[in-house]
């Protein structure tokens, strides 16, 4: 080989050991990324190429939804559960801790109270923290139901077409339909209406037992009841509330994006 071919032939290496670095990297990104959000590509391809040839993609796919940024991933995974502040820029937004009481964004204080022993009966022993937890996210649930809904209704077309592949047309459809609130509000008021004729006073006034006998034997099999509506949701977003709370987690044993040398509860066989 003579000298004038030695500086093109390192150049050619340099240029091929980056482009095998930026497809290493783009192969990091996708295995972590499927992971954590069950989506797998049909092939490495499309998501490897997506920061390949940006221009391109930007052209006929949603922006900012196929090329995640690699310092910000680094950035999440490596905090190990510590507390840290937000990177300076970051378009998300997060939760500060206040020292004052949680005031209600959807209930009032009254109907509050109600739903926090409804949802103390549902989730049994639960800790004072947690419950508080469960039932602070069932009031912002709520509150923040009718902007999901509306930004829901105004999907660009391709994030609309991409929210169905991922979660299914009923799923999309059920966002830009389903009025939470409303239900929350029917429910309360179906029960404040059951509870004066039942016994001749309102809900938190009941025994224990009365009220269990209540929420057990007030017709909510009824396809149309409201109570039966409101139940429901309340179910739900109980267990949703408990299970994301510390406690919760820790109930399930989760340990976050953690690396297991061997499956956890499985003891290599000798």
């Amino acid at each position: 080989m003579s000298d004038e071919q030695e500086p093109t032939r390192m150049a050619s290496s340099q240029s091929d050991d980056l482009s095998r670095r930026q497809w290493l990297l783009r192969l990091g990104e996708m295995v972590v990324l499927a992971g954590v959000s069950g989506l797998v590509p049909e092939s490495p391809t499309a998501l490897l190429g997506a920061g390949l040839d940006a221009s391109r993609a930007a052209t006929t796919l949603p922006p900012g939804l196929y090329d995640a940024s690699p310092e910000h991933l680094v950035h999440a995974l490596s905090s190990g559960g510590k507390k840290w502040s937000p990177p300076t820029g970051s378009e998300t937004e997060y939760v500060q801790p206040n020292s004052l009481p949680f005031q209600p964004q959807f209930f009032s204080v009254e109907e509050f109270r109600v739903v926090t022993r409804f949802v103390e009966m549902l989730l049994g022993n639960a800790g004072a923290t947690a419950l508080s937890q469960a039932t602070q996210w069932f009031d912002q649930w709520l509150y923040s139901a009718a902007g999901v809904r509306a930004a829901a209704q105004h999907l660009d077309q391709l994030h609309r077409l991409l929210a169905v592949a991922v979660n299914g047309e009923e799923s999309v459809r059920d966002l830009e339909t389903a009025d939470p609130q409303s239900v929350a509000r029917d429910g309360l008021a179906a029960l404040h209406d059951l509870s004066l004729q039942a016994h001749g006073q309102e809900f938190l006034q009941l025994t224990a037992s009365q009220q269990i006998d209540l929420l057990t034997f007030s017709g909510t099999d009824q396809p149309g009841n409201p109570l039966r509506k409101f139940f429901k949701i309340t179910r739900a977003q109980a267990v949703r509330g408990y299970y994301t709370s510390a406690a919760g987690l820790e109930e399930l044993d989760y340990k976050g994006n953690a690396y297991y040398g061997d499956g956890p509860g499985c003891k290599a066989k000798s």
